[in-house]
This record gives structure tokens, sequence and C-alpha cells, in this order.
């Protein structure tokens, strides 16, 4: 792969085709939320995001040209020091082509795994797809078929039919997760707590990792 600097507009056709990315961050740590909670696992924050959602607690991710184009040739190599597991996260990831980052992770021996709202084209043959829906821009319908799991953020009461829309469309073997947002937290809880326990096939997603002071 050629190099790229991270002078380069995201105007340009390497950023277009997914061969350089806006990276916000990147980090080693253990997944909190989800179904792969408590694992350890290399995560990318791609920079990039226009679904807008009020709570937010990474809205400095939004605007990609904050963020280093990166090319992904150097994720691929900080992921394999640590991990044979990729988080990628954003912002939203889906926002740019991610064929090229996910043949490239495979190409080493590296499970890819996405959390994503699914408002943009489905790109990535990914080893795990973590669905987050947002009511500001819907998901396409591809994802629905290829969810491993469907995670939805509870803001108020009004999110549990919300939830229920979004779940009757994933595949039967799609996980169902409910899951606080964090300034809600305990105001929704209780509320989280007697749903799942009169609807037994939604689980409990925390986002451990901030009980536990990690990234």
């Amino acid at each position: 792969m050629k190099d790229i600097t991270t002078s380069e507009s995201f105007s340009s056709a390497d950023a277009r085709s997914g061969l350089i990315v806006p990276l916000m961050e990147e980090f080693y740590t253990i997944q909190g939320e989800g179904a792969h909670t408590g694992k350890a696992a290399y995560f990318a924050r791609i920079g990039g995001c226009d679904v807008g959602c009020h709570w937010c607690d990474v809205k400095e991710s939004w605007n990609p040209d904050t963020h280093p184009p990166t090319p992904i040739a150097n994720i691929v190599a900080n992921a394999k020091k640590y991990s044979d597991t990729i988080v990628v996260t954003g912002g939203e990831p889906l926002t740019w082509d991610m064929n090229p980052l996910v043949d490239l992770l495979h190409e080493e021996g590296i499970k890819a795994h996405v959390e994503t709202s699914g408002a943009y084209p489905l790109t990535g043959s990914w080893d795990w797809i973590c669905l987050s829906p947002k009511k500001t821009a819907p998901p396409k319908e591809e994802y629905y078929l290829s969810a491993n799991e469907l995670k939805v953020i509870v803001f108020n009461q009004n999110d549990f039919k919300w939830a229920e829309e979004h779940a009757k469309r994933v595949g039967k073997d799609c996980l169902l997760f409910l899951q606080p947002e964090w300034s809600k937290r305990e105001d929704m809880m209780p509320h989280i707590v007697d749903y799942v326990m009169k609807h037994p096939r939604w689980k409990v997603s925390l986002q451990t990792h901030k009980y536990l002071n990690i990234p």
C-alpha cells in the first residue's frame, strides 16, 4: 500500500475508497457493552457522523476534518500488536467504505467487529455487527438481515416500544439488548430491569467501562 500522509483531504480518492479514514483514537481495552462485555479488544474510533443524537457522548467525533487522515494499514498494524479482535466504532464508521479495512484485518487474522447506527450502506464482511439504531436516521434494511446484536439505547419509556419495532425486523438469532443512556441510567434502570424480566428475550447492557473508569 502506498504511503498516505495525514495532510490529505477527505475529498481525495483514497479517502472515498476507504484507504484512509479519519481516526479519532485507537486503544486496547475491555469491551464494556453488549454481547462481548468483558472481553479484551482493540478499538478504533472513526470520525465522521451526521446522525446527530442529542445525547451522544462523543460529539467530538462528528466532524471528520478534526481527525487525522490515517492509512488503514497503520490501524491494522497497531491492532495486531495487541489483539486478534478489533472493534470499529465512531462516530459512524460506515460513513466510509469499510471494505478495504475489513479485508486487510482478515488478511492478518484479526476478527472485525463494528458498532453502527446502520444509517449508511453496509460495507465490509464483518465478523460481528452491533446495530444500535437511532431515531434521527433509521437503519437501512440490509442491517436487519446482517445484525448479530441489536442494542437499543433507552432514554425514556417510549423507547421500549421503539425497541420492539426494530426487534421484529432482525433475524431470529440476533441478540437483543437494552442499554440506559448514561445520563438517564438512574432513572431508567429500574424500568429496564422490569421490562427485561417481563420480556426475557431481551438482556440488559451496561456501559461497564464507565463504571470501571477505563476507555
